[in-house]
């Protein structure tokens, strides 16, 4: 589980600011704080992150009254301190520069040239601070016919095909294309933009000089294709929706059980003979119709025929059981609050609840753990996600801006 402790993080003393919003670039972003990188997150004033109202769900305060603060947000900026500065002015554009001057790494998503007018664009930022890794997160990269459309996770989910493989087929009930339940693009592209975040500064420490990374959403959701690209890429046929059938194993889906449904995932030769033992029809294993993988894809109906029925004589818990010492991978298809209720999600803490002191009636916000297990440097788990401008005063002061310089700021709109 994450830590708490006072011990060194792997990123510490890196410095972020993150001038992203939404999903994929405050992704990217709470990996590196989780890691111990200090992210300074730069919001606009009054309005801050788009998701802070993108509910409900909202948050309740610790009385129970609720708030116009959507969860969405909470989901990707803990370990973040927020600052507030209106970039289109011109003392908002010298605050940015000025952090920007003695950061490691920026992070934006704004359409491409959005910063050029604010001489915030990697050039422009690059004269100032040589090492500062700039990484822009956009739709469909800084090059390419492309390059000018707004971008967001749904249309990408349409364009690179993933909602094409998605879903059940067309002739079968409820068929169609369909959207993954999580904005899986931005969230992948938030990891790939924090692992070539983490490559460009180890490079840095050889060559002295900072970059700049192109992330584009759609780029990665061709990558995250995986093994059905690489199957059209063999053979040039697009492959379809399946449903919960794999179509490169079997049996690998969902089975209606006496009392619910099941997921088994057979992987491999050894576990569907241990499976046909277990379940008293070692037969099945020496059929050269099932006796390997190949063979079991290519008889997949006769398999379900025989499979289906059999997977209706036992409830849920009692396959699980009867399988679980057998080394064949079968399991429940919980709900969510199922999947935090289970032993094994609890024993690895991953529901964590983070302290929030910015004195708004919410002293504690609920979250998910880091799943990244370093033995030595763990992630740090410091403080829940900011209320808006939590962190200006702070933050502005480590600029060396006095009190009444961050009040007249104030007093302008500026922040």
């Amino acid at each position: 589980m994450s830590s708490t402790s006072s011990a060194p993080a792997a990123l510490a003393g890196i410095k972020v600011l993150d001038l992203s919003r939404v999903l994929a670039g405050p992704w990217c972003t709470q990996t590196l704080a989780d890691l111990g990188a200090d992210v300074i997150k730069v919001e606009r004033p009054v309005a801050g992150d788009d998701t802070r109202h993108w509910g409900p769900p909202f948050l309740a305060r610790d009385d129970g009254q609720a708030t116009q603060e959507a969860s969405y947000f909470t989901a990707c900026n803990r370990n973040k301190r927020s600052v507030t500065i209106d970039m289109s002015t011109p003392d908002g554009q010298q605050l940015i520069r000025q952090m920007a001057a003695g950061a490691d790494v920026l992070v934006e998503n704004f359409k491409v040239g959005g910063l050029a007018q604010y001489g915030l664009d990697y050039e422009s930022l690059k004269a100032l601070n040589p090492r500062l890794i700039y990484c822009s997160v956009t739709g469909f990269g800084q090059t390419g016919p492309y390059a000018e459309r707004a971008g967001y996770d749904l249309m990408v989910q349409a364009m690179c095909g993933l909602m094409s493989i998605t879903g059940h087929a067309d002739e079968a009930p409820g068929g169609g294309p369909l959207k993954v339940g999580v904005a899986v693009i931005d969230v992948f592209t938030g990891l790939y933009a924090s692992n070539a975040i983490l490559a460009a500064l180890h490079a840095r420490q050889a060559s002295g000089r900072g970059q700049h990374i192109d992330m584009a959403l759609l780029d990665v959701g061709m990558a995250v294709l995986g093994n059905q690209a690489a199957g059209f890429l063999a053979t040039g046929e697009s492959p379809g929706r399946a449903g919960n059938i794999h179509p490169s194993l079997a049996p690998y889906q969902d089975f209606a059980t006496a009392n619910g449904n099941v997921l088994l995932a057979i992987g491999n030769d050894g576990q569907f003979a241990r499976f046909c033992a277990a379940v008293g029809e070692a037969g099945w294993a020496q059929d050269e119709r099932f006796a390997t993988n190949t063979a079991r894809v290519r008889n997949r109906q006769a398999l379900l025929e025989r499979m289906v029925p059999l997977m209706k004589t036992r409830g849920t818990a009692e396959w699980i059981a009867l399988l679980e010492d057998k080394a064949v991978p079968c399991g429940p298809i919980n709900t969510i609050a199922q999947a935090f209720d289970d032993p094994q999600v609890r024993a690895r803490g991953i529901r964590v609840e983070l302290p929030r002191e910015a004195g708004d009636g919410i002293s504690r916000i609920a979250g998910v753990a880091s799943p990244m297990r370093l033995s030595d440097t763990p992630p740090v788990l410091r403080s829940a996600p900011p209320s808006l401008g939590q962190h200006t005063d702070e933050v502005l002061g480590e600029l060396g801006i006095a009190p009444m310089a961050i009040q007249a700021l104030r007093s302008r709109g500026v922040v």
